[in-house]
């Protein structure tokens, strides 16, 4: 007899040999990685096989969610980081700003409006589940995000760099529904909320973001001027800085996921050979896919039909509010008089705009900051709600947004992209 752990290393391993052979022909079809990775799991699940479970005598085990899918967002947010070549002025960074100062708050609390006033959430309740539904997921972004550190696109440089700082400047708001939840009088809690978690803890995040990875790839290049690294053993900075950099940062109190994302931007600008960073940003991609894969996987495992159909209104409304109202509103308010960086005379193309609006795809970072939730304060009959409509906005996302993601960029590409990338600078001096 074999025994259970066996047999689910020999479906994974049969499940990466497959996608890995057929990806020439998965990435040409309306269908994504993740919706494969997230079929491949509901059939591992007690529904299915049976051979993965999160549950034992009818308990989750959200601590593990919380850590797997916390390694796999800051893995993620630092590759958005090393993606991306622009220079840190405002020009540059535009629609970033617009993106997460502007859209993410008119997410986050229309998210909120709609728990408190169309699902009878209390105020905390309503704003903790806009904190988690409300960011744009690096993980599953990947296919609309950037292709390499060569990619000038608008649209995927917008959406990169979303990703990378949204999970984190959501945290703010996830600390304030658990606030709200635990104690429903304000002023007891407010202004600690705005100085620490709001103030202290962004700047803490860019402070070590920057100083951290500074700092290692100093000593990096100081060491290998001396004695070269093992080939075999190089890409493993690229972990370090991860690690160091983030619980660096959480020892004071900081954002790591913010700090990570900036250690990526840093390190993409640091080295004076620039094949390092590249070669550092093909093994986090590899990285990222592996760990995509297990989550998407336990994703699956978790669901359970019973809960998801006693949810299933309250959960449609959200998703129908939010894919189809919330985020594009919240895009075309944040992108009003944005002009792209190829041109000082026309505002940003209207397709670009509703793509902004459409890609607006949830995942993994909600999974995590659910089950953070989860470990702080989320229980009961809250807990329950606010479960099963993220956990059904995930798959509806994986499901809409995968199939949908190939056939939109194709047209982006052939409409809209080649109009608005023709002109841009492809290095950091030449936007100087």
């Amino acid at each position: 007899m074999f025994d259970i752990y066996t047999i689910d290393l020999f479906i994974i391993g049969l499940l990466l040999l497959v996608v890995t052979l057929a990806s020439g022909w998965i990435t040409r079809l309306p269908l994504s990685f993740a919706l494969i990775y997230l079929l491949v799991g509901i059939f591992l699940s007690p529904y299915g096989l049976g051979l993965i479970q999160l549950r034992r005598d009818g308990i989750f085990n959200a601590e593990l969610l919380e850590k797997i899918s916390e390694f796999v967002v800051i893995v993620s947010v630092y590759g958005c980081g090393l993606k991306i070549i622009r220079p840190l002025n405002l020009w540059v960074w535009d629609i970033t700003f617009r993106l997460v100062v502007i859209l993410m708050p008119i997410s986050i609390f229309g998210l909120a409006a709609v728990g408190k006033f169309f699902l009878g959430m209390s105020w905390g309740e309503a704003i903790l589940l806009g904190a988690i539904l409300a960011p744009t997921d690096p993980v599953l972004a990947s296919e609309v995000q950037l292709t390499d550190t060569n990619d000038r696109d608008e649209l995927r440089f917008g959406l990169t760099s979303e990703g990378g700082l949204n999970d984190a400047l959501a945290f703010p708001f996830v600390y304030f529904g658990i606030y709200a939840l635990k104690d429903d009088n304000w002023n007891n809690w407010f202004k600690e909320w705005v100085a620490i978690d709001l103030l202290w803890a962004i700047a803490a995040g860019i402070f070590m973001g920057i100083l951290v990875p500074k700092v290692i790839v100093w000593i990096d290049q100081k060491l290998q001027k001396r004695r070269s690294a093992d080939k075999l053993m190089e890409d493993f900075v690229s972990i370090s800085i991860i690690l160091l950099t983030y619980t660096s940062t959480e020892f004071i109190n900081g954002y790591g996921f913010l700090a990570v994302f900036f250690a990526g931007l840093v390190v993409q600008r640091s080295y004076h050979n620039s094949d390092k960073p590249l070669a550092q940003l093909e093994f986090i991609e590899q990285l990222e896919k592996l760990l995509e894969v297990g989550t998407i996987l336990l994703l699956g495992s978790i669901l359970l039909f019973k809960p998801m159909l006693n949810y299933a209104f309250q959960s449609l409304v959200v998703i129908i509010l939010l894919f189809l109202f919330i985020r594009p509103v919240g895009v075309w308010i944040s992108t009003i008089g944005k002009r792209p960086l190829s041109s000082h005379r026309h505002n940003l193309h209207p397709g670009t705009r509703w793509l902004f609006g459409w890609f607006g795809i949830r995942g993994v970072g909600s999974l995590y900051y659910l089950a953070y939730a989860f470990g702080n304060g989320l229980k009961g009959e809250a807990a329950e709600k606010i479960a099963w409509i993220t956990y059904t906005t995930i798959v509806v996302s994986v499901i809409v947004h995968g199939i949908s993601a190939t056939p939109l960029m194709n047209w982006y590409e052939a409409h809209i992209a080649n109009q608005q990338r023709s002109t841009l600078p492809t290095t950091i001096d030449e936007f100087d």
